[in-house]
């Protein structure tokens, strides 16, 4: 009895030992079984979750804070997401907070006279050459290659991606995001600051550089002279023209009876009448007879407005300039210009903006 008790001890000992051996190649095998298994139903629930299956207001939250190349590469998805993401209400925002402080209504109108000559080659030419041609006009080459590519082999895909709509918000932003189409607008200090142009802003027609971020500008030819060009213009010496006038008519004053000592103002100047005329910076002084005292000044009772540049120096030919307040219109000669129209200035935003501008060393 006593050597069976030992034979089956010996057994059961034997039989654990075998187990415990095991034991850790079948932990391993159940280890990469349920790995699998969670690897498949991540995989399933990835095939089974779209962007589309958000709830509407939840997909709208998520499209509004996506940037404008995200948008892009996105509408190459699906047909249902291209048609959301070319939307005008989208792109509205992403065109007010880029480029709604440069952009004036003589911009918006060279637009839709450009759409209007897109709008009548597609219709003349309906081939998918000159549709990439028409494209182009209106989307950065790196969108459209990103449209290209995104279809992949799904032909599906690529039958369906169309062109956003011509005269759509998204495609005037990739117009102006190209550098393709050219806007009016104004520049500040033009020609790289040059001297001549101190404080002064003129009209030009501005091209876009995405990859400096910067502007190429092309000013008005001057007389029988060549078109001036500069680049690498920054925003911030850039602004939408404040008025209709053409750069070579004269503005129609409507501020010279409210014009007193101490208002900031900018005047139409040209050096002669085949020039364009620029905006020039200055403020509102005294007349010679008045004490400058605040209570007893009656300059803005008089017909006669003084106006000063206090960038030149005491002196200097430039530095002073008086006008009639009645009956002002273009005033001055061959060797010292011609002054035009006044603007008053109204807000301190306008009065900051030329002041940043104010030379380091007084002007001769």
């Amino acid at each position: 009895m006593h050597c069976l008790f030992i034979s089956l001890l010996s057994l059961a000992s034997l039989f654990t030992t075998q187990v415990l051996d095991l034991f850790p190649k079948m932990l391993n095998k159940l280890k990469s079984t349920v790995k699998v298994e969670e690897k498949a139903l991540a995989n399933m629930e990835i095939d089974e979750v779209s962007i589309l299956d958000l709830p509407e207001l939840a997909l709208e939250i998520v499209l509004e804070k996506l940037p404008p190349d995200s948008l892009t590469n996105l509408a190459c998805v699906c047909t249902s997401l291209r048609e959301r993401c070319t939307s005008n209400h989208l792109w509205k925002r992403h065109m007010k907070e880029k480029w709604s402080s440069i952009l004036g209504e003589s911009a918006i109108k060279e637009w839709e006279l450009h759409i209007k000559h897109l709008m009548v080659t597609k219709e003349k030419n309906l081939k998918e050459k000159n549709w990439m041609v028409s494209l182009a006009c209106a989307w950065p080459i790196s969108w459209i290659r990103s449209l290209i590519e995104c279809g992949g082999d799904n032909k599906l895909v690529n039958r369906n991606l169309h062109q956003p709509e011509i005269n759509s918000i998204m495609s005037f932003y990739g117009a102006l995001e190209n550098g393709k189409f050219w806007f009016p607008a104004q520049v500040f200090n033009r020609e790289n600051g040059h001297v001549g142009f101190v404080l002064s802003c003129y009209d030009a027609h501005l091209s876009y550089d995405r990859h400096t971020d910067t502007f190429f500008a092309r000013y008005p030819p001057h007389g029988t002279k060549p078109v001036k060009t500069e680049d690498g213009v920054k925003w911030d010496r850039v602004r939408a023209p404040l008025v209709s006038t053409p750069s070579h008519d004269l503005h129609i004053s409507d501020c010279l009876k409210d014009l007193r000592p101490g208002d900031h103002f900018e005047i139409q100047w040209r050096k002669n009448k085949e020039f364009p005329y620029g905006w020039w910076y200055g403020v509102v002084g005294h007349l010679e007879t008045c004490n400058q005292t605040e209570h007893f000044c009656r300059c803005h009772e008089d017909d006669n407005v003084v106006l000063e540049f206090k960038q030149y120096s005491r002196g200097s030919r430039w530095r002073q300039m008086v006008i009639s307040r009645k009956d002002h219109r273009e005033k001055g000669n061959e060797t010292d210009g011609f002054y035009g129209g006044i603007r008053k200035l109204k807000t301190d935003d306008e009065i900051k903006m030329w002041r940043r501008f104010w030379p380091v060393e007084v002007l001769e």
